[in-house]
């Protein structure tokens, strides 16, 4: 993973995907590679169904209540090591706009998450086992609001660079996002409306989007 991020950052801009999320496209000829990456992709997904299975049975509701069909996106991450004694951003605040996200970090700390009040909280002291599991805008809309998408971050400090990979659960165009009935009565009334992802998606990524962001 270290080799292929050294890459220089004209080829990466060459071989750059204009989808969200999508980022860098790697050479095809590092193929031992791939197949590494295949597997661990393949992995990463049979987890995250696992933890919706989870999900979908701790409400006590049907598989089919949150049954699509997605490609499971896998972007391996580096974030620079700073200026001695500097505490700086290496990822900006922000909610995933995937349905949900798995992250598997190497042993330097540096995703924060937001809690009440504004305070932030670094996770850390991971074993080099664990994957972290992000709830999504989508997935948050798809249980009225009772699962979070918390904004998180990357801080950096210290002398080591970081580097983290994560597979984002990315829908089928067509997809639509819609609350089971089990999640919508009298005490806790419908929060958002039937929508379909792959718009939502775009949209996140829009100049329109930022705009409102910046309060402007």
């Amino acid at each position: 993973m270290k080799e292929l991020v050294k890459d220089p950052v004209e080829r990466k801009q060459k071989n750059a995907s204009p989808l969200p999320y999508h980022g860098w496209v790697g050479p095809c000829e590092q193929v031992s590679l791939f197949d590494t990456i295949h597997t661990l992709a393949t992995q990463m997904e049979e987890l995250n169904k696992l933890v919706w299975l989870m999900l979908i049975d701790s409400y006590g509701l049907e598989e089919e209540s949150l049954k699509m069909i997605y490609k499971t996106l896998v972007r391996m991450m580096k974030y620079m090591s700073p200026s001695p004694g500097e505490y700086k951003s290496g990822l900006h605040s922000h909610t995933d706009k995937p349905v949900s996200t798995l992250i598997c970090e190497d042993q330097i700390s540096g995703l924060e998450v937001e809690v009440n009040d504004s305070q932030w909280i670094m996770l850390s002291n991971l074993s080099p086992s664990s994957f972290i599991f992000v709830v999504g805008d989508p997935l948050k809309a798809w249980s009225n609001g009772r699962l979070k998408s918390v904004n998180h971050r990357v801080m950096m400090s210290g002398d080591k660079d970081r580097y983290s990979i994560a597979a984002f659960v990315i829908p089928n165009e067509g997809t639509i996002i819609k609350t089971p009935k089990e999640f919508i009565y009298d005490q806790h009334p419908r929060l958002f409306k039937d929508f379909d992802f792959m718009d939502f998606f775009h949209f996140a990524f829009s100049d329109l989007e930022k705009l409102i962001d910046s309060g402007e």
